[in-house]
């Protein structure tokens, strides 16, 4: 008898690369993501291009057919939605309410300065492509991609290093951004296919903002606060538990989504709307609190996305002479992406951003603008509003259909290898800093300890600090760190006895200072090599803690063994 039982199918394969990585990236992923910081983002796309078709051609989503281009546009919907949903939920009460002016300020002017510039780059490097035509080229590429950005405001190091007013800032514009870049799109299609400017002007007006963006918002924020008003009842009432709760990260902002496109609305802002106005009080993420469910969600769902990105990259694309792209005009267009899209806005606006405290975090929020999920669902939104190009295009709209995707999704790749390997090289930058500088300074009072002069130099220190220990400096302070509520903070061990901790209590609007030093012996008077590597501003009182950053008090506490 003749079993024909092996059966060798595209979507086998596909699970089995699909499921065999995340199986393997999860059992390095404690090594991977919180000691070399690179994440599933580089890792996933790295893979899929080696299973994709110019590799080992093994899952080529490019051949799929006709509905590609739909399958493609489905998968990073529902990957956006559901990231913008977890963005909106994980955001403090009313953040989006308190944080208006600033997000307003951040995202506006910064998104409509880089999609005039980004055209006119494309348009100088790709004459052929007129500058709508490049409009709508940077149209896809000025949102934020949330999935990416991920990567800084999450993760071991994020919460070490980045403030958590910047961490929270970028999520937000991240997610509001992504929903804005429809009426981007939508004046240079309109413009594009409209034979008069009065009618496109017109159309983008209402149907770009006041029907997709205004609709796509309150239609969110309703979803969003009735489902939060029903699961209070249900929950008063004792009919629904908690894996229902975290069921609905993935639940609602499908239903969400699915609502919002069958009308023609803004979906992607829909989603976050109603991931914000659902834990606007707070009771959603009090049910929702310490689970895990949802970051398995994310995880998993990120994992294929950019697998599929990766096996998607049109490489052969890269060449087109008769486009007018070569491989030497893209590299230039992704630098001066990364230099001019958000950097000069942020720079010159970060003033009257609260959030943004100095040149330096505006720097950083404007090089982290990373180009991913959001721009290859865009440049694929617009495939389906421009007409099947011929070879050669016959005009203007079918030229721009053949040549977006080939320039969106380079800048793509190169968007996600930059940003994504960004932290390992921030982190390697911050180890050799921390190896090499050192500095010492002699302790003059056993009774009241002084913060030295060279400490001043770190970051504006203020002249004196006062501790609060009242006992010799070399047995430790007596007093026992408190948190705000004045209960007792847990301080893990530090290491052998001779390694003393002091903590210096300050007012807000002073900075405080916390170092570790070898303790000496009594009658030894010799330097002390002491290392310290943060100096924070903070609001209200500052405690030393566990080594954990808080996100109220302390940015940044963390030292390297003293020498």
């Amino acid at each position: 008898m003749n079993l024909d039982l092996l059966q060798v199918s595209a979507p086998g394969l596909a699970y089995i690369c699909l499921g065999g990585f995340i199986v393997l990236f999860s059992m390095i992923s404690l090594l991977v993501k919180e000691k070399l910081y690179i994440n599933e983002v580089v890792l996933g796309t790295g893979f899929g291009i080696i299973i994709g078709p110019y590799v080992a051609n093994v899952f080529t989503p490019r051949e799929w057919g006709p509905l590609e281009n739909t399958i493609t546009l489905e998968v990073m919907r529902i990957v956006l939605a559901t990231g913008l949903f977890a963005v909106g939920v994980e955001l403090p009460c009313a953040y989006m309410k308190e944080h208006a002016k600033s997000l307003l300020i951040m995202v506006v002017p910064t998104m409509a300065f880089g999609w005039v510039v980004v055209a006119g780059i494309i348009q100088a490097l790709f004459p052929r492509l007129n500058y709508i035509s490049s409009l709508c080229i940077a149209a896809c590429l000025t949102p934020t991609d949330p999935v990416t950005c991920a990567a800084i405001t999450r993760g071991k190091y994020a919460t070490k290093h980045v403030p958590v007013n910047i961490r929270r800032i970028l999520s937000a514009e991240s997610a509001a951004n992504d929903g804005l870049a429809y009426p981007f799109l939508a004046i240079s299609i309109y413009l594009t296919v409209e034979t008069s400017v009065r009618t496109a002007l017109g159309k983008w007006f209402l149907v770009g903002w006041l029907y997709q963006v205004i609709l796509g918002t309150v239609l969110g924020a309703v979803l969003g606060l009735l489902f939060s008003k029903l699961m209070k009842i249900s929950h008063n009432k004792g009919f629904i538990d908690r894996e229902s709760y975290v069921a609905q990260y993935l639940a609602l902002s499908i239903f969400t989504i699915g609502i919002a496109s069958t009308i023609g609305a803004d979906d992607l802002l829909a989603a976050f709307a109603a991931g914000s106005a659902i834990s606007w009080d707070g009771h959603f993420n009090e049910q929702t609190e310490n689970d895990t469910f949802s970051s398995v969600i994310d995880y998993v769902l990120n994992c294929g996305c950019f697998i599929y990105i990766g096996a998607w990259l049109p490489f052969g694309d890269y060449n087109s002479p008769e486009y007018g792209i070569t491989p030497w005009r893209l590299v230039i267009l992704v630098n001066a992406i990364l230099v001019l899209r958000r950097i000069p806005p942020l720079l010159a606006l970060y003033k009257f951003i609260p959030e943004i405290a100095s040149w330096k975090e505006a720097l950083f929020s404007g090089h982290f603008g990373p180009m991913g999920v959001s721009a290859v669902f865009v440049s694929n939104l617009a495939l389906t509003r421009l007409p099947t190009p011929e070879h050669p295009p016959a005009n203007q709209a079918q030229y721009l259909a053949a040549t977006i995707q080939p320039i969106v999704s380079f800048v793509v790749l190169a968007s996600i290898i930059v940003h994504g390997l960004s932290i390992p090289f921030f982190n390697i930058g911050r180890g050799v800093h921390s190896r090499t500088t050192s500095m010492t300074a002699t302790w003059t009072s056993r009774n009241r300890v002084t913060v030295p002069d060279w400490v001043l130099w770190a970051r504006r220190a203020p002249d004196i600090v006062k501790s609060t220990a009242v006992e010799d400096v070399e047995q430790g302070p007596t007093n026992i760190p408190q948190d705000t509520d004045g209960s007792v903070v847990d301080i893990p061990d530090t290491g052998p006895p001779d390694i003393v901790v002091i903590s210096q209590v300050v007012p807000g609007d002073v900075e405080s200072v916390v170092i570790r030093r070898h303790s000496r012996g009594k009658d030894d008077s010799s330097p002390e090599l002491v290392q310290v590597e943060s100096v924070n501003n903070h609001t209200g009182l500052a405690n030393l803690d566990n080594g954990v950053s808080d996100d109220d008090q302390i940015k940044n506490v963390r030292f390297p063994p003293a020498q």
